[in-house]
Order: structure tokens, then sequence, then C-alpha cells
């Protein structure tokens, strides 16, 4: 992968770099029995079933622990962002390869607010919102991004609109899965997604594009 003219890239930790399927939270309530809003995520009661489903969906995506090797041999800033516990985020990073950076919401407002996407970059030593790029599938932290003002890339296959795991993804008949990715990534260019694609392994051409569309003039 050649070095894109990009600044800095933030990823979402869920459905995104870990946890195919966005699936820590729903896997949580669903033993635990409750329900929890963004505010109400640290709860002591939710806490132990949110960690014991972090350690159920510790496991990389296809493609990324290459992909984070890559930006890390062209010296890119990068950084995970997610809204879940920090000790909970933690146990799904730990599956990715270290030194990773994570930006933790450390009292900014929740998603769709900016204040995760700035804090980011602020900690990564990014002078200017010009050439960042958000990397996501939870719509609301991409609305985020979007509020922001960073290039937004939506990952339609792997995150919360279709909520599988990807073994359960897999086994999915071609229709079936077409039909699931088309509505995902419809919904995601609906929301303002520069650019959807279905999974990490395509962030490489996707950051190309973006690159020839900034060089022709065009911004987030």
């Amino acid at each position: 992968m050649s070095a894109p003219t990009f600044n800095a890239l933030l990823f979402g930790l869920t459905g995104c770099l870990v946890d195919h399927g966005a699936r820590t939270l729903a896997i949580a309530q669903q033993h635990s029995g409750l329900s929890a809003r963004p505010a109400d995520l640290a709860h002591p009661s939710l806490l132990p079933a949110l960690l014991a489903s972090a350690d159920e969906c510790a496991e990389a995506l296809p493609a990324v622990p290459l992909l984070l090797h890559e930006l890390h041999e062209q010296a890119m800033p990068c950084a995970w962002l997610d809204e879940l516990p920090d000790g909970v985020a933690q146990r799904l990073a730990a599956a990715l390869p270290a030194g990773v950076h994570g930006s933790h919401m450390n009292g900014a407002r929740p998603w769709p607010a900016p204040d995760a996407i700035w804090q980011a970059l602020s900690e990564l030593k990014v002078t200017s919102l010009h050439g960042c790029v958000l990397i996501a599938s939870d719509p609301r932290l991409l609305q985020a991004g979007l509020n922001a003002g960073v290039w937004c890339i939506g990952l339609a296959t792997c995150g919360p609109l279709c909520g599988l795991a990807l073994g359960d993804w897999q086994a999915l008949g071609n229709q079936e899965r077409e039909s699931l990715r088309a509505q995902a990534t419809l919904d995601l260019y609906r929301l303002g997604a520069h650019s959807v694609i279905d999974h990490p392994g395509e962030l490489p051409a996707c950051l190309q594009d973006l690159a020839v569309r900034r060089h022709k003039g065009e911004k987030p």
C-alpha cells in the first residue's frame, strides 16, 4: 500500500478493527437482561456482562493486523475510538498489534457530538482537520466524524447495520448477504459518508480514491 496523502486515520474499534458485527454490547445486554443508552454503559450492573462479552468478541477482523502494520511502517498517525468503558475497550483492543493508540471519551460528550473526534486528533498531535479520515461502521460515530469536519468512510458488512459475527456472515447465502450489504451501504451513504466499503481490507484502495478526490479540490 503506497502512502496516502492524509494527516491521520481514526478507526472505530468495534465493528471495524475487532468484533465483527459490533456485537459486544448486544451480547452483554442479552446475557444481563439489561438495556443501555450510551450514558449508561459504565453502570456497574452492566459491566460484568460487558467484560465477558469483550472476551468473546476480542478478535481482529480479517486483514486488520496487516493493515495496521503497513500504516505503522508508513508512520501514519492512527487511533481507535469507542464509547464502551475503558476496561472493556482495552480487552477488545488486546486482539490488535501492540502499539495501536486508543483514544477514550475522557469527559467528551457522547456521539454524535464531535468532541471525541477532535480529542483523538489532539492526542495524535494533529494540527489541522484537513486530510483526517474516520473509518467506522457505527452510524453515530460516523455522524460525529461528519460533525467534526473530517472525511468519513463507512463500513457496511462488518458493523452493527448487519450485526453478524464473521462466521454467521460467511454462512449466509449470497443473495441474503448481498441484500444486507446493499441496505447497509445505502444507509451509510444516506447518512453522509464520503465513501462506503464492505470491510477494512478494502481501505487501501478507498484511501487512494479519496486522495485523488482531495487532489481535485474536493473537501469533506
